[in-house]
């Protein structure tokens, strides 16, 4: 059955427009899959297996309702998420959230330069040629250009994850077990389970990605009129990241558990896959792995100068020049620098640096959920675009399951010996 010209001119315009808007919710969710989240994942499906993909599944949707809240709020209030909590909430909670999150994401910062660095070693360049020159190009990139220019070229890099859906199908997984992974939830309760469960919620809920969205949908300028379709862009952002995440797990597990190698960072991975898979495999984890940490590389300090800037009433937005917004560009310049200097002039294991990250991170997130749902529930802040009793239940769940996780992952690292030795 054919549509008529006025229903395909009427169709034409709505995926237009679509294409327009997307961009914040797809951005966010793509950068998520950082260095220290394919990390994660890999060794998700290097130690368990299948195993655990059916925890994945259900992230899914807790990831897509949280961003989809604080994306709501930008479109709503027109103001990112750091200003609202100082309106709401005073300058002290906001000069905490602020520190923690900095402290945070200048770790994460130098562990996505150290996946750049662990990414091109594999194809025999060294880390004090591919840091410097991607910290450059990255900054060039972002300080020269305006929130369209930046925001395409980004989401370019974003294809680059597509080597990790080659390399999964490249393993040869056995697909009956992978959806007895996706459909039948299984729980080891032992210490080193319980880490890596914890381990997978944080690195994909994190706490600047809801800074982040709230921004750039902000900055990006879209309003409530707009929002329906800035609504699927984060629910295709969520699915999307997840579905990657999805598929670094079913190669490393058709691979590295099957012949039982541990591993301990992504590149570990990389390399372990070529006797396995083939060097392609290798070669495309390693692509993943470079273009994942060049997205974060960029994203991550651009999420704390947002973040920072609003907090304290400071010009943010990549639509502005150097001199008209300095203390944006500055957080974004100075974090760039130290992420660069940490892998290039230190001695720190990268994976150190992304333990780190992630403690602080899930220290924070707790508090992060809670005033974000305390703001999108408020009428006052949200009028009739509070958030419904489905989201309500599955945000405040997602909050609960988080603050347990981190109790659990604070104790275990205050009391390292609580169980026997070992760790993820």
């Amino acid at each position: 059955m054919r549509l008529s010209r006025t229903k395909r001119s009427s169709l034409a315009r709505k995926i237009g427009l679509f294409w327009a808007i997307m961009g914040p919710g797809l951005l966010t969710a793509t950068a998520d899959n950082d260095a220290g989240g394919i990390a994660t994942y890999a060794i998700v499906g290097a130690r368990e297996g299948y195993s655990m993909l059916w925890m994945l599944f259900l992230i899914t949707f807790s990831l897509a309702v949280v961003q989809e809240i604080c994306a709501r709020m930008g479109a709503v209030t027109g103001k990112g998420l750091s200003d609202l909590i100082r309106e709401e909430f005073g300058v002290r909670w906001t000069f905490f959230a602020m520190m923690v999150l900095v402290i945070a994401n200048i770790a994460t910062c130098a562990a996505e330069f150290a996946g750049i660095a662990a990414s091109m070693e594999i194809f025999g360049v060294t880390k004090f040629i591919s840091v410097p020159v991607m910290a450059c190009l990255v900054w060039l990139v972002v300080v020269r250009g305006s929130y369209k220019k930046v925001e395409r070229l980004l989401l370019l890099f974003a294809l680059t994850f597509l080597s990790y859906v080659a390399a999964g199908f490249l393993s040869r997984p056995d697909w009956t077990e992978v959806a007895k992974g996706i459909f039948i939830p299984s729980f080891k309760a032992t210490p080193g389970y319980i880490l890596l469960f914890i381990a997978t919620v944080g690195t994909t809920i994190t706490p600047w990605m809801q800074f982040f969205i709230q921004s750039t949908v902000v900055d990006k300028g879209i309003g409530v009129s707009q929002y329906a379709y800035e609504r699927l862009d984060v629910f295709f952002g969520a699915f999307w990241t997840d579905f990657i995440s999805f598929f670094i797990i079913v190669s490393t597990a058709a691979t590295l558990y099957k012949a039982g190698i541990t591993i301990e960072t992504a590149s570990d991975a990389a390399k372990a896959l070529a006797p396995l898979a083939g060097r392609y495999c290798s070669y495309l984890f390693a692509v993943g792995l470079f273009g994942a940490s060049t997205l974060a590389a960029a994203v991550l300090p651009l999420s704390t100068s947002y973040a920072v800037s609003e907090a304290f009433g400071w010009e943010s937005g990549l639509d502005n020049t150097f001199r008209e917004a300095p203390v944006f560009f500055s957080i974004f310049t100075t974090l760039i620098v130290l992420g660069a200097a940490i892998v290039l002039l230190t001695g720190v294991s990268p994976m150190k640096v992304m333990l780190l990250s992630q403690d602080v991170n899930g220290i924070l997130l707790p508090v992060i959920l809670i005033f974000m749902l305390k703001l999108s529930n408020n009428r006052r802040v949200m009028g009739e675009y509070v958030n419904s009793r489905t989201f309500n239940i599955v945000a405040w769940s997602t909050a609960a399951v988080v603050i347990l996780l981190t109790a659990i992952l604070l104790v275990l690292t205050v009391f390292p010996g609580i169980f026997h030795p070992g760790g993820i």
